[in-house]
């Protein structure tokens, strides 16, 4: 953390910078990391917090090595987005918001990935899958298995909500 605050000068208006750089190295924000970048912009940690739970792009907890994000979009709808998100949750036995336990799977439910002539879509990491259906998510969760050296994920899930109660980025997004 020493490393991506010495590229800074301590001015409030660092803090997306701040964050964004914490983000890549880490794969999300610890409470003990906010509390170093509120201390070094000298601002409360609440300040910190309210930025990292307002834009999506920021996490509170460890993600999957695989993030799969499932278009839930009107053209991914009229077209099955809803089957494609059960078959990937009975797929990795996860539910939106959640993490595996082997930390393989993050699971996400995004209203647009702006891809709508391919729907259903959904997003591998980086990578946009389109015109999905059973066999395709098959192959693809079966390759993502190999990659990892396993299988499926199983036992206890860990939530990646970034609070209790509180609507998820996508679909706060998607006014839901």
């Amino acid at each position: 953390m020493k490393k991506i605050l010495s590229n800074f000068k301590g001015t409030k208006n660092e803090l997306i910078p701040i964050l964004q750089k914490t983000q890549k190295k880490f794969g999300y924000i610890s409470r003990r990391r906010l509390a170093q970048v509120a201390t070094f912009l000298n601002i409360t940690e609440s300040t910190v917090y309210s930025v990292v739970t307002f834009y999506s792009q920021f996490y509170l907890t460890r993600q999957g090595k695989h993030k799969i994000r499932v278009c839930q979009g009107t053209a991914c709808h009229v077209r099955g987005g809803a089957g494609i998100m059960q078959i990937v949750k009975n797929k990795i036995g996860i539910e939106p918001g959640e993490t595996s336990p082997d930390y393989m799977f993050s699971l996400e439910r995004v209203a647009c990935l702006g891809s709508c002539a391919l729907a259903p879509v959904m997003m591998v990491n980086d990578s946009v899958h389109g015109a999905m259906n059973r066999a395709k998510v098959d192959a693809l969760i079966k390759e993502l298995g190999k990659i990892s050296g396993k299988s499926k994920s199983s036992g206890k899930k860990t939530s990646q909500r970034k609070t209790a109660g509180k609507k998820s980025p996508s679909a706060r997004k998607a006014g839901k």
